[in-house]
């Protein structure tokens, strides 16, 4: 039907140590705050972005939208890790539809998969600029069954799925909405969770180079624990700056100093390897986000290894906030867990 509004959804990202929730109200292309939330998960019930224990994680994410009085059914989540595959390739110009019906057998050159066991969508960029007979569009597969269990997980909360999304495609949705992007500028926008972090490098705001990598703040928790013997509570205690009976904070400080630094190194690795296989273009600036980027001396190291500006992600930046219903300096804590669902909730049912 022409002109038929998009319903807002609900962005639900579903990390491994957090469920975490952002519902946004959209009216003529400006959004608004409405509610968000967040529910830690155990640690077992999401392992390497498998849904090990998915009864646990649908009660988790029913009973916070319940304790939030969300009331909406559509949602919005996404997927990541190695049963996902993003590759930029090229195809003849043709029409989208033409691409639709012959995407499956291009598919099969790019993915290590089956193709028949993976669901697969796409995104046509554009001509090739160095060949307007090619054009450049970005595959992404994932294997079907990974797919259907975080569907599941939805339904089995109440939900009905609307939109699945990339976690690296939700934060560069909500970063756009912020921030924009300048043409020809050549941005790296990292997410640090818990156990992966992602690399999504843009030029003139579109993907040209993406990365997920296992090792996030649970490095650096499980570097207290092996080095220090540490129980896992204390770790977490002892990482954000907490004083943990028994142990001397110097030692805690070269811990936590050594696991940031391999984390940089990571990220490093990536900017590298994308500068070597990109001919003329180099990251002009960097912007992080993702609960784990605000780990101590983590910008001091991406700085000093990359030496490029790094800058924290304004999460709520694109969003209008009413001071009167949401804290600010809450919000300016919390912002980094929520670029995932935060981009999620910009989705609208009808989205590609």
């Amino acid at each position: 039907m022409l002109f038929k509004k998009k319903k807002d959804i609900v962005g639900i990202d579903i990390g491994s140590s957090a469920v975490k929730v952002v519902q946004l109200r959209e009216s003529k292309g400006i959004y608004y705050l409405v509610n968000l939330g967040v529910s830690p998960l155990p640690s077992e019930a999401i392992v390497d972005n498998s849904l090990m224990d998915p009864g646990v994680v649908s009660d988790t994410i029913r009973k916070l939208l319940e304790s939030m009085k969300i009331k909406s059914k559509g949602a919005a989540t996404s997927i990541s890790g190695h049963s996902v595959i993003i590759r930029k390739i090229q195809l003849p110009i043709m029409t989208e539809e033409e691409v639709d019906s012959s995407i499956q057998f291009e598919a099969e050159q790019y993915i290590p998969f089956d193709v028949s066991e993976v669901n697969l969508d796409f995104q046509i960029i554009g001509p090739d600029p160095k060949d307007p007979s090619q054009m450049n569009v970005v595959l992404v597969a994932a294997k079907r069954d990974y797919v259907d269990d975080y569907i599941s997980v939805l339904q089995d909360a109440g939900l009905n799925p609307a939109v699945l999304d990339v976690d690296c495609f939700a934060v560069e949705n909500m970063f756009e909405a912020g921030y924009g992007f300048e043409e020809g500028q050549v941005v790296s926008l990292i997410d640090m969770g818990a156990t992966a972090l992602s690399v999504n490098i843009l030029k003139s705001g579109v993907s040209v180079f993406t990365r997920d990598i296992q090792g996030g703040g649970e490095l650096i928790n499980e570097e207290l624990q092996k080095r220090l013997g540490l129980s896992s509570e204390d770790a977490e205690l002892a990482k954000l700056g907490s004083e943990v009976e028994g142990t001397d904070p110097r030692s805690v400080a070269e811990v936590v100093s050594d696991a940031v630094e391999n984390l940089a190194q990571e990220v490093q690795r990536s900017v590298d390897f994308f500068s070597a296989t990109a001919t003329h273009d180099r990251v002009d600036k960097v912007f992080v986000t993702g609960g784990a980027s605000k780990s101590p001396g983590l910008k001091e190291a991406l700085e000093r290894r990359l030496k490029l500006p790094i800058d924290f992600i304004d999460t709520f930046r694109g969003v209008v906030v009413k001071e009167d219903d949401f804290d600010a300096d809450y919000l300016k804590e919390i912002g980094p867990l929520m670029s995932v669902a935060t981009g999620l909730a910009m989705r609208r049912v009808g989205d590609k």
